[in-house]
Formats: C-alpha cells, sequence, structure tokens
C-alpha cells in the first residue's frame, strides 16, 4: 500500500512536471518545487555539469533551455517503483529531450520536488551497439578479399594521425584517459591516446611498490568491463597496470606509447587543434577538432623551493618519483607531508629497515580502511550493496544525486559515527602526536577530497606505525635544507640520507600551461574545487567541479579525470558533449563557468 501511495504520488508530480514542460512554462514548473530545492543536471538540458540552486535559478536556466530541449515523457522508469522514507519519496525516472534519452533521480518532499539530477544516457540515432545491437563480428556469407578484422584493425592504427585525422586527442593515458577513449570508440568518434610511457598502465607500475588502491573494488570499475569477482578488494598497482593493458587492447583503443605533446594552438578560424606529438623520436602534427587533458589530478608534482636543497648530499624527490625502499635499507628518511602518498611511503620505508621520520605541516583527516568501507561506501559499493541489487550505474547515480552544496550534511553523521567507532584509535593517534582534522565541518573525507583534493589519509597499516613511535614524527614547515637534513621552523635538525616530497600536486591547467601557453591556462582557470570558502577551495561557490568533465572558457578544451569512480561516471557525459559536437547537433551551453584562480 505505501508503494502505490508512493506511486501515485510521483506519476502526479511527475505528470503536471511534464505538462508544464511542454507547455514551455518555467515559472509553472518551478512552481512544482520546494522553496530550497536543487536541479542537478548532467548535460541534457544545460550541455554542461551545473546545479540550479533555488526556484530562481531553475527559472532562468529553464527560460534559457526550454525552447531548444523540448523535454517530454517523464516518467517513473521501466521496472522502477516510488519508495517512501521518512517523508522523502524518491524514484528513478526516465524522460527525452528533442535529441537525447534521459535518466534521473528524483526526491520529493511534502509532494514538490526537493532534489532532482537529471542525466543523459544517449543521443537520439546515436546509440551505442550495445546488447541486442551489438556489432554481429564474424562476416557471414563469401566475399573474395575480405579483410579480417586484424587486418582492419592495422590499417585502422596506421592511418589514424597519419592519412586520416582523429576528431578528438586525449593527452594523457592513465585511467581517466583510456575510460573517455573507450565511450567515444564506443560512439563512433575517431580518438587518439597520448601517452608518454612505455606501456598501458604504467602510470601505476611506476609508482612506490608497496602502492595499492585505497578505494574498494566495487568503486573502481572502468566503463562497459567491470573487474572480475575473484578481483581483490584493493588492488596492487601492478595489478592494475597490467588490467589498464589488457583493457586498452580489448577496448581497441588508439594508444600511441612513448609519445609527448610537445605543444597546442587552436585555430579560431578552422575551429581545429594543432598539435604537436613526439611519437618515439617521430614528429606528428595531429588536427583534432576537440582536445581533452587527461593528465590527472595528481601529476602536476608540487616541488618546492627550499633554500638549501642544492647542497643536501642525498637524494631528494618528490612522492611521485620515489622509488621504493630497496635502496635506503639501513639509511634515514625524512617524508614531508602527512597525507595518502607519506604514510604510504613511510610503511613502506619502515619495512624495509628504514631509520623513517613523517613532517606534519598542518592537520590531516584519518579515516581507517574498514569503517569508511562499512559506514562511508558499504550502502552503494559493497558486497552487500551487490548482493541487495545495487548496480554500479545507480551507485553512482545515487550518489551524483546529492547536491554539492547539502552534501556535506549527509557526510557528518557518517563520519561521527565513524568517530565514536573508533575513539580508541583517534585517542592513541593523538597522544603519539598527530594532529588530527575531520574536515572544516566535520564532514569528513570525501568533502575533504571533492574541495581540495589533499589533506586526508585512508589508513591502511600507516597509523599504527605511527601510534608505536615505529614512524617517527615531527611537525612544523621546513625553512631550510642543509647537506645531512633538514631544518624545521623551531630550529630542530632533522638528518637524513633521503628526502620524500609529499608535496602534492598543482591543477591540471597547469599542464595547458605547459603545453598551450599560459594565456588560456589563464583563461580556463584552475580545475577542481567547488569554490566552498574552506581551506584550499576559495570562493566563489560554483556547486560542481571547476572545469571538470565539461565545457571551459577555452572553446574545444576540456579536462577528465579524478578517481577511478569519476573517472568513470563522467567520461559517460564528456563523451556525449563530444559526440554531439561531431555530429553537428546544437549543444547550447548554459551557466558556463567562469574563470577563477588563475596561473
Amino acid at each position: 500500500m505505501l508503494d502505490r501511495n508512493a506511486n501515485a504520488e510521483m506519476e502526479q508530480v511527475l505528470g503536471a512536471l511534464n505538462d508544464a514542460m511542454i507547455a514551455s512554462d518555467a515559472s509553472a514548473t518551478a512552481k512544482l518545487f520546494t522553496d530550497d530545492c536543487y536541479w542537478r543536471d548532467l548535460v541534457t538540458f544545460t550541455w554542461n555539469i551545473k546545479t540550479m540552486e533555488g526556484k530562481d535559478a531553475i527559472i532562468d536556466m529553464l527560460s534559457s533551455q526550454l525552447t531548444s530541449v523540448k523535454p517530454t515523457g517523464w516518467r517513473v522508469a521501466e521496472g522502477e517503483v516510488a519508495a517512501e522514507d521518512g517523508g522523502i519519496t524518491t524514484a528513478w525516472i526516465s524522460f527525452e529531450t528533442a535529441v537525447s534519452r534521459g535518466y534521473g533521480l528524483i526526491r520529493l518532499r511534502d509532494g514538490l520536488i526537493w532534489t532532482l539530477l537529471t542525466s543523459m544516457v544517449e543521443l537520439k540515432g546515436h546509440e551505442e551497439p550495445l546488447g541486442m545491437e551489438r556489432p554481429m563480428g564474424a562476416k557471414h556469407g563469401a566475399g573474395k578479399h575480405r579483410p579480417t578484422w586484424k587486418e582492419e584493425r592495422e590499417k585502422e592504427t596506421a592511418e589514424l594521425g597519419y592519412t586520416t585525422q582523429p576528431y578528438s586527442v586525449i593527452i594523457g593515458g592513465g585511467q581517466g584517459g583510456i575510460g573517455l577513449a573507450a565511450r567515444l570508440r564506443q560512439l563512433g568518434v575517431p580518438t587518439i591516446i597520448v601517452e608518454k610511457n612505455d606501456r598501458p598502465g604504467d602510470s601505476w607500475r611506476n609508482r612506490y611498490k608497496s602502492l595499492c588502491l585505497h578505494d574498494p573494488v566495487w568503486y573502481d570499475h572502468l566503463p562497459y568491463l567491470p573487474f572480475p569477482p575473484n578481483w581483490p578488494v584493493f588492488a596492487p598497482k601492478d595489478k592494475l597496470g597490467d588490467w589498464l593493458e589488457m583493457y586498452t587492447k580489448v577496448m581497441e583503443l588508439n594508444y600511441w606509447t612513448r609519445s609527448t605533446c610537445q605543444s597546442a594552438r587552436f585555430d579560431e578560424a578552422t575551429k581545429e587543434w594543432s598539435v604537436t606529438v613526439d611519437r618515439d623520436g617521430e614528429t606528428v602534427v595531429l588536427k583534432p577538432k576537440q582536445l581533452i587533458f587527461a593528465t590527472g589530478m595528481s601529476a602536476k608534482a608540487n616541488m618546492p623551493n627550499l633554500p638549501g636543497m642544492d647542497s643536501f648530499k642525498g637524494d631528494q624527490h618528490h612522492s611521485s618519483k620515489h622509488p621504493g625502499p630497496d635502496a635506503y635499507r639501513g639509511k634515514k628518511a625524512v617524508v614531508i607531508g602527512s597525507n595518502n602518498s607519506a604514510h604510504d611511503i613511510c610503511a613502506a620505508l619502515w619495512e624495509n629497515d628504514v631509520d623513517v621520520t613523517m613532517v606534519q605541516r598542518s592537520s590531516t583527516h584519518v579515516v581507517r580502511s574498514e569503517p569508511l568501507m562499512e559506514f562511508g561506501l558499504g550502502d552503494l559499493y559493497s558486497e552487500r550493496a551487490v548482493a541487495s541489487g545495487m548496480t554500479t550505474n545507480k551507485a553512482d547515480m545515487t550518489f551524483a544525486s546529492l547536491p554539492y552544496a547539502i552534501l556535506h550534511e549527509f557526510q557528518i553523521p557518517v563520519y561521527q559515527k565513524i568517530k565514536e567507532a573508533d575513539a580508541e584509535f583517534y585517542a592513541s593517534l593523538e597522544k603519539a602526536g598527530f594532529q588530527l582534522d575531520w574536515g572544516a565541518d566535520d564532514s569528513g573525507l570525501f568533502m575533504k577530497y571533492l574541495r581540495r583534493g589533499s589533506g586526508y589519509y585512508i589508513d591502511v597499516g600507516a597509523s599504527q606505525l605511527i601510534i608505536d613511535g615505529k614512524i617517527k614524527l615531527a611537525q612544523g614547515q621546513i625553512t631550510e635544507v642543509v647537506e645531512d637534513g633538514v631544518i624545521l621552523g623551531d630550529g630542530t635538525k632533522l638528518e637524513a640520507d633521503v628526502i620524500v616530497y609529499a608535496t602534492g600536486y598543482g591543477s591540471m591547467n597547469g599542464w595547458v600551461a605547459d603545453i598551450v601557453d599560459q594565456k588560456t591556462a589563464d583563461k580556463v582557470g584552475k580545475c577542481w574545487g567547488l569554490g566552498s570558502d574552506t581551506p584550499k577551495d576559495p570562493g566563489p561557490w560554483e556547486g560542481e567541479e571547476r572545469n571538470m568533465w565539461k565545457p571551459t572558457q577555452q572553446e574545444a578544451l576540456w579536462f577528465h579525470g579524478g578517481n577511478l569512480h569519476q573517472s568513470r561516471h563522467y567520461s559517460q557525459f564528456l563523451s556525449l558533449q563530444i559526440k554531439a559536437r561531431m555530429e553537428g547537433i546544437a549543444t547550447p551551453v548554459y551557466g558556463l563557468q567562469e574563470s577563477y584562480h588563475k596561473g
């Protein structure tokens, strides 16, 4: 009875929504929303990734977009039913626009729309060849001199970038570039990935040898090809590297290894890029219409410039270049930083008989892996979630349906529960002198990641080494490097044979400055961050990740990246935006973000 009542309520609201939109009545549509409403759109209405907060914002967007979008067919999605819990009625919904099919999640409160998520699933007439529409593969019948699949692939590989041009070029062949290229290939968009390493997956293989994923397997699937059910919960880096290499082959990606992008210029007249690539010693000029930077959030290393660095007689390097602990057995190491990489490297050094000191420069959020998986991820990304019927797509969409403006309100009780469950652990860590925090508003890891991409550690063992004094702990800023160590602000000297700078990474638009020019980098502005006006996430408020997966102030220039979950989820929407442009479909962008925090 409860579900029938919820379904009836939902169908009534969706019917009214459908009528108001067919009538192109923005005001009537807005009246169906609560005063404190949120509408998050992934491409369908805005050709952008945009959250409208409040009725006025919704009216403004609809007044701009309704005539061209022409939305119809709002209904509870096939096979789904609305459900009520705690006064909130929720349903998966489907709808259509003039050019696409959409899917979303709606929440009602007191009979009005509180949150609405709309996302583009596919472009009409340009559907992916999946399921019943998959290609035949084998060519039945007979014909003289027919090329085999292998011969066709060899021809494509030989010609693309030379006698034929790609429509898009992706700079960076890590999991982000690989997943996006797979989406684009399924959509028939000719694409080349430019990657500096020798093999796909080397961006993982080349990191310090103890590196494993800190996110669980259910969170990390790539598009189309999920990890098998026997895949480890936390994949070691080399195993993941092998998976990525295999993926590029079976997904038939055009992946240029040992290739570096030397420069790129956009021609306003021809609306195409000129991208100069050094392909294993050969200079190749590519002429794509779209250029995507998938260089990774953790690729533009922040290497400090400290007095005396030139005088240090030992080995010093950024954490991204750390070779592992083997060469340092019996020596002294100082690791500057206290986030994930710093903890991982310190633990591996200690395990290999290195005297290691971590320098904590600011407070750090720490959460043990087990309670994070149970309380933070378990409802969406876990074996019990799978057993309950949760799919990867529904998990992604559920998470995406919570607007960033209120996401912290859902996160605070999660981390309060973790704090209580692990009270003894946190007391021991603080007793050891470690400076803890829970984020600017006690909202924990996810908000820190979304706001600044740093400031946290998912504990897989290093915290206990700090508690036990096996990893030594120092606090403060490094004021000077001397020939045999570092000097802290209070005058303390830490002796060192090796210094590891686990000092984080710069914004992805730094790669634009290197490859295009500083003017273009400033034109698009910094990447990442919500504008929350919390530490390392300066305002103004944007409500979405800055410049990620959506149009930027530079035409035909895009950024793709994030963790494995984000790379998978948002690759769908970025690929559809690119496909639409290739097919000449009108893409009137609403709410293109301003550029902030340049250079």
